[in-house]
């Protein structure tokens, strides 16, 4: 239980301890990425369920990242207070409202605030465990723990995916958001009691001094007994607000936009660009975030072995801005998944190549102005990453306005469409019908009461034109139907010979159906100006009757959303490819600031370095009677 109170190290550790606390170090990073995120992998279920719309959500979002950015800019105090607690209180904060508080939420704004203080948790977190993974890694193999560092967020987005892609059925209901927030939550305190117990730091006087390998370790100890700590952190940011760290800093924060993108939007843009469902985009996650992580370990140690930096990072920095062209480039084409997965792949391995020797370059161009303040440039950092992503947030939805009625209104019209599709087409088709039946409902009434009356009187047209012309002669045979002078009379009326007698045979045989035609003289008399509309209607009889077993609410919703949401369908490629650009042109930014980074272009002279550097080392020890 002693561990629980005082966590610092006097001594610095041997390989063993070492990696397992940075393996603490990176499971932590892994799991407050994973809580922050998982909302990527429910975002249209919670825009549904809480009635939220899209620019409300990107707001959340940009708003929860300038909440982070002061954490972050907190955080800058762990160069004198430590790291490790503040993580664990982390830890153990963001679990309980992911496990236990954000799924209680109803409506957007509880939902929101809850959220904001997982982002205000992780801004913090973000400065304290890379200031960690650079306190327990020596340059020599700083970028090889910086690729495992740097795969934290990226995993974070991979388990996110993975989870979601095994636990979310093909059509979810909007209410099971709530259950991918419970996995998540129970999964962060469970990290939270490993860390409670194993996650250790050194103390300020190992931590606050220049390593390069592992073999300036008894002269870091040495140093340590007779440091200045105050001198060292005195007048932190104005020792640290330099060009060369203020600039590189910017430059990987626009860089880093299209991963910003991809964690909050990817699903959003998934669907409703390619349309794919939230099971499929939650599978692309996975290639993207998959072979992400595998760059970044990789270019660490390749990066280790060749000693430099700033070549990966313009290798990696072109390679990200091809792929972005041609990723950009598939929208507004029927792109398949494989396809789609594979440019997928392409593009994160290109910025796994160029942000792992950056994180490296970085808190090395740190240590290059002072190795005591490492929180403090990292602070400045995650506060300027965290600003840009609120201010590239905030202009997002200008750029794609299509979102909104695509997530809010586009599911249900494209439902509607297929439900009834037919329906739908036969009254677009037939509009002029439509109109007349909803504007003469009595005499639609009225033809369809009467309906076999008035088949009967087309039937029966010439016998009753006869009847009507001498109805005292067919009244007398209702009489006398053997009278030969009324029937002899009847056949002349109605045409004569053969015509006649075949005439009045109808007549006879159907004399019921005749009567109620003449009955109902007055109401088919009404009809008669509509006889065109009433021949259409007859027509149609099957179609109309599908039509009134349509809800009432379909086509007022549709007539009150379709037309926005086949607009937004055809713009919706044009907006999110001018939003890639952005990003293309912030690629470019990022490769114009390499140079002013720490670093040698040269493997030879990088290495003659070193050995410049054991040899200086080495005479230090001497001097102070100590062996390496």
């Amino acid at each position: 239980m002693g561990g629980l109170t005082h966590r610092q190290l006097d001594t610095y550790p041997d390989t063993g301890p070492r990696i397992a606390y940075l393996a603490i170090t990176v499971l932590a990073t892994v799991t407050l990425y994973y809580e922050l995120y998982v909302a990527g992998s429910v975002s249209p279920l919670i825009l549904a369920k809480l009635h939220m719309s899209f620019s409300f959500l990107v707001v959340t979002l940009a708003v929860g990242n300038l909440i982070g950015a002061f954490g972050s800019l907190l955080a800058g105090v762990t160069d004198r207070l430590g790291r490790t607690n503040l993580v664990v209180a982390g830890l153990l904060v963001t679990g309980v409202i992911t496990a236990f508080i954000l799924p209680t939420a109803t409506s957007k704004w509880p939902f929101t605030i809850e959220s904001f203080f997982v982002g205000l948790v992780e801004g913090i977190c973000l400065v304290a465990t890379p200031a960690l993974i650079r306190d327990f890694s020596p340059q020599a193999g700083r970028a090889t723990a910086m690729g495992f560092w740097t795969s934290g967020p990226v995993l974070g987005s991979l388990i996110v995916a993975v989870v979601a892609s095994h636990t979310i059925g093909a059509s979810p209901s909007p209410a099971f958001w709530v259950h991918e927030y419970k996995i998540c939550g129970i999964a962060g305190l469970v990290v939270f009691l490993v860390a409670l117990f194993g996650m250790k730091e050194l103390s300020p006087g190992l931590r606050d001094q220049l390593m390069v390998s592992m073999r300036d370790r008894a002269l870091v100890e040495a140093r340590a007994k007779g440091l200045d700590i105050e001198d060292a952190l005195r007048s932190p940011f104005k020792q640290l607000l330099k060009l060369d760290v203020v600039a590189s800093a910017l430059a990987i924060s626009v860089f880093l936009l299209i991963y910003y993108t991809a964690v909050g939007f990817s699903l959003i843009y998934f669907t409703t660009v390619f349309g794919f469902s939230v099971k499929d985009g939650n599978g692309l996650g996975n290639w993207n975030w998959g072979f992400n992580v595998i760059a970044l370990i990789i270019v660490g140690l390749v990066s280790d072995r060749l000693r430099v930096r700033k070549p990966l990072m313009i290798v990696g920095g072109v390679a990200s801005a091809i792929m972005m062209v041609v990723y950009l480039e598939q929208a507004g084409h029927h792109t398949s998944y494989y396809h789609l997965a594979i440019l997928l792949a392409a593009l994160s391995i290109s910025l796994g190549v160029a942000y792992t020797p950056w994180m490296a370059s970085f808190t090395e161009t740190v240590e290059a102005r002072n190795p005591a303040l490492t929180a403090t440039g990292l602070a400045i950092w995650g506060w300027i990453l965290r600003v840009t992503v609120f201010v590239a947030y905030m202009v997002l939805p200008h750029v794609v306005t299509t979102v909104n009625p695509l997530v809010n209104y586009g599911t249900t019209v494209q439902t509607y469409a297929a439900e009834y599709g037919p329906q739908i087409a036969f009254a677009q088709s037939h509009a002029d019908l439509i109109t007349f039946v909803q504007t003469h409902p009595q005499v639609v009434a009225t033809a369809q009461k009467y309906a076999t009356q008035a088949a009967d009187a087309q039937k029966f047209a010439p016998e009753l034109a006869a009847i009507q012309k001498d109805p005292a002669t067919f009244i007398g045979l209702q009489s006398n139907p053997t009278d030969p002078t009324l029937q002899a009379k009847a056949v002349q009326d109605l045409g004569g010979g053969a015509t006649g007698v075949a005439a009045l045979q109808t007549v006879a045989a159907n004399q019921a159906a005749i009567q109620a035609v003449v009955a109902a003289a007055p109401q088919l008399q009404t009809l008669a100006p509509y006889s065109a509309q009433l021949t259409q209607l007859a027509a149609n009889a099957t179609q109309l009757q599908a039509l009134q077993k349509v809800p009432a609410n379909v086509f007022p919703y549709l007539q009150a959303h379709a037309a926005a949401v086949q607009k937004a369908a055809k713009e919706t490629s044009g907006q999110w490819k001018d939003w890639y650009w952005i990003c293309f042109g912030c690629i470019l930014f990022f490769l114009a600031v390499v140079p002013l980074m720490k670093g040698r272009w040269s493997p030879a002279k990088a290495k003659a370095d070193e050995e410049a550097h054991e040899a200086l080392v080495q005479a230090e020890l001497a001097k102070l009677g100590t062996t390496a």
